[in-house]
């Protein structure tokens, strides 16, 4: 019933008054629409004036969901004049986001986290191995807000990394008698990019008054699973697959066991009224699972050698 009130609405007639709604949730209507193909590829959307009216929310709140759909590459022409167009090409347009098929983290992680920037508080949760992707898909963001497209008025950021006083299970060298080499490259990367993370979303707050917070604390095991929470309302998880391999370290080629988080396979998960509840009870437990280690067993970490 609900969404037959929306699309009379759309179609131009009174709709009755209904509680207003978030631009996530105005964002989940459009996405099944889309996908169902009430709109077509390279049609043109109702204007942010005809979409506030009938979803009882600020023109603000529109052009949030708008931005997370063209984060998904299901709209294009997003912005504060012309009416947004569905993407011409749905068939390879329409692979990103919650429900979709799984794709490696350096393909998916960037358009969530522009997701989640749309938000005027946002929130991400990390727990990984060294948070290379994290910094990498946040600079699209980043690049969003210094160009004024986007002006989130909160920033969290919490970090799990694995503890610098722990012996790695991955990167670690075949032959256990070798020295620690792997294990001060590894640190020399955690602690740069965590530091490169931190300062360039520490800089909002004096290029645009952005209230921003990060945190990172250290974990006492290796993770086998990267985990990325984005404002308590996606959970993105991907394994660790280890691999014997070879590589160049101190100009001496080593044997090692290690895993290539970029391109780890990323699967999404959503909480939301249109969700599966497994997909809803995953996000929920993951947040919790999050919580509990944060609290309890990681400790400080300093981002030094």
């Amino acid at each position: 019933m609900f969404v037959e009130r929306e699309r009379t609405a759309v179609d131009g007639r009174k709709s009755s008054q209904r509680p207003q709604r978030s631009h996530h949730e105005v964002a989940d209507v459009l996405r099944g629409r889309i996908r169902s193909g009430e709109l077509r590829p390279g049609q043109r959307m109702p204007t942010q004036a005809k979409l506030a009216d009938e979803f009882g929310v600020e023109r603000g709140a529109v052009r949030q969901a708008l931005r997370i759909l063209q984060s998904e590459h299901l709209l294009t022409n997003v912005s504060k004049g012309s009416p947004a167009t569905v993407a011409p090409r749905l068939g390879t347009a329409a692979v990103g986001g919650p429900g979709a098929a799984p794709r490696p983290t350096m393909v998916e992680l960037a358009p969530r986290i522009s997701a989640a920037f749309a938000a005027p508080h946002v929130e991400i949760d990390a727990l990984c191995l060294t948070s290379v992707s994290l910094t990498l898909a946040v600079g699209e963001s980043l690049r969003e807000i210094h160009a004024g497209r986007i002006k989130p008025a909160r920033v969290d950021v919490r970090v799990m990394l694995p503890s610098r006083d722990i012996p790695l299970a991955f990167p670690a060298p075949v032959d256990a008698s070798v020295d620690g080499r792997l294990q001060r490259r590894w640190l020399a990367q955690r602690n740069a990019q965590g530091q490169v993370l931190k300062h360039n979303l520490l800089a909002l707050r004096s290029t645009h008054g952005i209230d921003v917070h990060v945190s990172f604390r250290a974990l006492p095991f290796t993770p086998p699973v990267k985990l990325y929470l984005l404002n308590g309302r996606e959970a993105l998880f991907a394994y660790y697959t280890v691999q014997r391999k070879e590589a160049e370290v101190d100009s001496e080629q080593l044997e090692m066991y290690d895993a290539e988080g970029t391109q780890s396979t990323l699967f999404a998960f959503e909480r939301s009224a249109a969700a599966a509840p497994r997909d809803t009870t995953f996000v929920e437990q993951s947040r919790l699972w999050f919580d509990a280690l944060w609290g309890t067993i990681s400790s400080d970490l300093l981002l030094t050698s």
